[in-house]
């Protein structure tokens, strides 16, 4: 009896996973993967590439922070920082080619407009979408 019952559940597991191979293969790949031109948002992006050194709450308290030569700023001050307006020309051209360098070597971190530019294949619209959603999240987050 219990051999009779291996034989039909095996059966029955095979005819479930024919199933579900011909549904997969019914679906187009380009079905299930992200466009070209998709650009994730600023909150989406903070989290992957900003977080680990500014922490999730933009405050400079990522958990790779007290690794740097430098801590990272507190991103929710920028405004207070610029005499209460937010400071956008500069965050870009920060987020585009980094600080700049330090008196003590180069600056901690990266300069995301050419990881960007590798990342959307050099297509400079997706460059500068991700610059643009980064700032306008970091606007968001300002301090009140």
């Amino acid at each position: 009896m219990t051999t009779r019952r291996a034989i039909l559940l095996g059966s029955l597991l095979l005819v479930a996973l024919s199933g579900a191979r011909a549904k997969a293969q019914a679906i187009p790949p380009n079905q299930w993967q992200l466009s070209p031109a998709y650009v994730p948002s600023g909150e989406v992006m903070f989290g992957q590439y900003c977080a680990a050194c500014h922490g999730p709450n933009a405050k400079g308290n990522g958990p790779a922070a007290a690794t740097l030569k430098a801590p990272p700023p507190d991103l929710t001050t920028l405004a207070k920082r610029h005499a209460g307006k937010f400071p956008a020309d500069y965050v870009e051209t920060v987020l585009l080619f980094g600080p700049g360098t330090t008196s003590h070597g180069s600056a901690s971190m990266p300069t995301w407009g050419p990881i960007f530019g590798i990342l959307d294949k050099q297509n400079a619209r997706a460059v500068q979408q991700r610059i643009k959603n980064l700032t306008d999240y970091l606007e968001s987050i300002q301090e009140k």
